[in-house]
């Protein structure tokens, strides 16, 4: 898309020139962001506006300077839904509070021009969202704050009511920037404009919160909520409201129309374990793939996932987040460190130098691309699920760790083992295929007949813990096994690594040996042969 004329008027809001027409005929204002289609651009961009002085967008806002709430005839909006907003006049201005007393939008009546007042970049709330509790069953989110007051009145002022900060074109941000407040709602109801511009906007939006989201179809003819109300077809908005349509993403495709798409060469997988032995038979971690690891109690699990974590940070641009529920953030920030350091530094008597410490946090934890969950002893199904989801979709983590999937059985309050397990895995297989993240999950055994797994038994998928939907639902399940009872250091030390489940390639057993330095704290890869 190139623009073909510049600097004309904008109609809208009274820019003198910031509106511009594209080369499919769109018109734009990079003032205020209004969006007009072709059949309306000549008409538009040929009124000419005289050019006012614009006040400062750094003004102080006041918030209790006195503002009188009354009716908003011209738009049919009530002074009950003003009230409802804390929005008024001063004047023969139009305020529109943002958060709490931090900042406004404020319209020169008459001429549609909005100056800022009060701090803007802390306003990152939506409008309305402080008038409104979360976790409630439905939210309606708009395009604009006189929408917002419209629908909040045709729905008899019972259903909260939001709107994005800047219209269309800054609607995915906003609800980014406000995921857990929006998420904390059993629906979020998306009401965008009918107009291209909008409808991109909202499914982008929808797609944020995947099965939560519903898209409100307009009417012909009527293109936002307000536009309903002065066309007094309240009962129809709300009709529609109650109609919205779940969000569901494209992707039915006819096999015939695959030919190109089954022919093109195969990729190697976008990043590979670290491990060679392993690597031979999984052919390294896929998006879109969920991965258990399982071993006994006390066998090196965490320290198998971090060495991945590793090779991951070291191999890639990716985001990674870490979910590491049975200890503290310092504890896996110092364990990860380690790596880096070749030094147990989450260990009190470690020698390393600041110099050292300060050059392992660099290569870890400094990259910005570690994203830690501090759970404080949460481990809800539901709320390690939505982590993982925003982790996925706000900070675009493609690979993501859990660990452990039995902690978050033991939180629920069913009682049921087996139903909880099903719950948590069915859940994250769902949220594998929604986002397309690699899920590394770790899962405890139970205990075999004969000797314990912490006497070296070898593992398999009829011990995972459950009813099955461990092995059933993930892509791949790795087996830890070793001797942490035997007298030889050296075989007390060694992991031998089995693939029990490989759904990409087939290929299951004996992968690799790795063995423990208690001087490094690093897991190396040993001849398999004299290892096995």
């Amino acid at each position: 898309m190139a623009f073909v004329k510049h600097s004309m008027a904008c109609e809208d809001c009274g820019s003198s020139r910031g509106f511009a027409i594209d080369d499919n005929g769109w018109g734009t204002c990079f003032s205020c962001g209004k969006k007009t289609p072709p059949a309306s651009t000549e008409a538009h961009s040929s009124r000419v506006i005289p050019m006012r002085p614009k006040e400062s967008h750094t003004k102080a806002y006041n918030a209790s300077e006195g503002i009188i709430h009354r009716a908003l005839t011209d738009r049919k909006i009530s002074v009950n839904a003003m009230q409802a907003y804390g929005v008024g006049f001063r004047g023969d201005d139009l305020v529109f509070p943002y958060g709490e007393g931090v900042a406004a939008k404020v319209r020169k009546n008459g001429n549609k021009e909005f100056t800022i007042e009060g701090n803007w970049r802390e306003a990152t709330t939506l409008f309305g969202q402080e008038r409104f509790s979360g976790g409630q069953k439905y939210i309606l989110v708009v395009e604009g704050e006189l929408d917002a007051l419209s629908a909040h009145q045709m729905m008899s002022y019972k259903t909260p009511v939001v709107s994005v900060r800047n219209g269309a074109q800054s609607a995915l941000k906003d609800c980014k920037e406000n995921y857990d407040y929006l998420d904390s709602f059993e629906n979020v109801v998306f009401c965008f404009d009918a107009d291209q511009p909008g409808l991109m906007a909202q499914a982008k939006c929808a797609e944020l919160f995947s099965h939560k989201a519903r898209c409100v179809k307009h009417v012909n003819g009527l293109k936002d909520a307000n536009d309903y109300l002065v066309d007094n077809r309240s009962a129809e908005f709300v009709n529609i409201f109650w109609r919205a349509e779940r969000w569901t993403p494209d992707g039915i495709v006819a096999g015939g129309n695959l030919y190109d798409e089954v022919m093109k060469p195969l990729e190697k997988a976008a990043c590979e374990y670290p491990f060679d032995g392993l690597n031979k038979l999984t052919y390294g971690i896929r998006q879109q793939e969920l991965v258990t690891v399982t071993a006994g109690s006390g066998l090196g699990k965490s320290q198998f996932l971090r060495e991945i974590i590793w090779h991951i940070l070291q191999n890639t641009q990716a985001n990674i987040g870490l979910m590491f529920l049975e200890e503290s953030t310092r504890k896996t920030g110092l364990s990860l460190m380690s790596l880096a350091a070749n030094k147990l530094l989450h260990l009190p008597d470690n020698e390393a130098t600041q110099a050292e410490k300060d050059e392992a946090f660099k290569q870890t934890l400094g990259t910005d691309r570690l994203f830690l969950f501090d759970h404080f002893g949460s481990s809800d199904v539901d709320n390690i699920v939505n982590r993982v989801r925003y982790l996925a979709k706000v900070v675009g983590c493609d690979y993501i760790f859990v660990d452990h999937i039995s902690i978050i059985v033991s939180a629920q309050n069913n009682g049921d083992e087996r139903k909880a397990i099903d719950e948590i895995m069915t859940k994250l297989r769902m949220l594998v295929q929604e986002t397309g993240v690699a899920l590394i999950c770790v899962s405890h055994l139970k205990r075999p007949e004969s000797r314990g797994h912490e006497e070296g038994a070898a593992t398999s998928l009829a011990q995972l813990r459950g009813s099955g939907s461990i092995a059933q639902l993930s892509d791949m399940v790795i087996g830890l096994e070793r001797n942490g009872q035997a007298d030889d250091e050296a075989e007390r030390n060694t992991t031998y690594v089995r693939v029990l489940k490989n759904r990409f390639s087939g290929i299951t057993g004996k992968a690799c040996a790795l063995l423990y330095s208690l001087v490094t704290g690093r897991m190396t890869e040993v001849d398999e042969e004299e290892a096995l």
